[in-house]
């Protein structure tokens, strides 16, 4: 089990992600259903159950919630995130008034369920890659709004993250460099990595390449961090060779055509890192469920 925290930015996403599916959901009237048939002084229980085995993740959206909701309601969390969850096993148990816990059970499941899936399936990577030095990295491939806790979630399922945004991290790709080339005139790698290493000096640099002659090429300029794209495993370990002969302090980054079923070949060939879209836009809901208890 990968023990794990949210950082205070990822608390604030997740407040403000709460918030705005409470406004959607409840609108300006509330959950007329309950309101109808649920009195202010009905108390119940229940237990958030999984229905199948998985990682957890997400288990802070239950205190933040119903603490929203109605601050009677106690929340009395069983798992942490970043455990494995065997199916049939109690994650929480929730006891408090019935209107809070009617109105959030399915605002609480969409979070869990999608954070659960998030960090299941990235565990499912990391497993693949044991005993390798290769480690799983996200990427920006996430649902808008969602990315602070999407990257929370690969770290719960034992994967690394990449770059947050745009701003935190240099990442020279293909079309910068077609842009780059036509509006300059200049052709060489190494001439990019310069432009970017004057105009932002204290960033971590990573620059993407498609063959390995471009690997070649932009190794003695020492970026931090060379993506090979869309490369065989063969290419991969000549391109491993490749940089511990000529810029041994370089990362190699694996990116493209990685599945459950390449990852483990991709791992074998020595690259630090491999990069998966896959884990936070293609991640399958885990099933979780509120069973009420008498």
């Amino acid at each position: 089990m990968l023990q794990t925290s949210m950082t205070p930015a990822e608390q604030n996403a997740l407040r403000r992600l709460i918030d705005w599916s409470l406004t959607e959901d409840l609108g300006w009237t509330g959950d007329v259903t309950t309101l109808a048939l649920i009195g202010p002084q009905d108390v119940g229980r229940v237990a958030v159950v999984a229905r199948e085995t998985g990682v957890l993740a997400g288990g802070d959206v239950l205190p933040e919630l119903f603490g929203l909701l109605d601050p009677r309601v106690h929340v009395d969390l069983l798992v942490p995130d970043g455990a494995r969850l065997e199916r049939g096993q109690v994650v929480a148990r929730l006891t408090g008034p019935l209107r809070a816990l009617l109105t959030g059970e399915r605002t609480a499941l969409n979070f869990l369920l999608r954070l659960s899936g998030v960090a299941t399936l990235t565990a499912q990577y990391v497993a693949h890659t044991a005993g390798t030095r290769a480690g799983i990295y996200d990427t920006r491939k996430t649902f808008p709004g969602w990315r602070l806790l999407d990257k929370y979630a690969v770290r719960a399922g034992g994967g690394r993250n990449h770059r947050i945004g745009l701003y935190d991290q240099i990442l020279i790709k293909d079309n910068h460099i077609a842009g780059w080339q036509s509006l300059s005139g200049e052709h060489s790698l190494p001439g990019a990595i310069r432009r970017c290493r004057e105009m932002y000096p204290n960033l971590l640099l990573e620059i993407e390449v498609d063959t390995l002659a471009q690997l070649a090429e932009v190794l003695p300029a020492q970026p931090e961090i060379v993506l090979l794209d869309n490369m065989s495993p063969p290419q991969l370990t000549e391109g491993v060779a490749l940089r511990d002969r000529l810029a041994p302090r370089v990362e190699l980054e694996a990116s493209g055509g990685v599945s459950l079923q390449t990852v483990a070949a991709i791992a074998r060939t020595g690259v630090e890192r491999i990069s998966v879209g896959g884990l936070t836009h293609s991640a399958r809901a885990l099933d979780l469920a509120f069973d009420w208890e008498d």
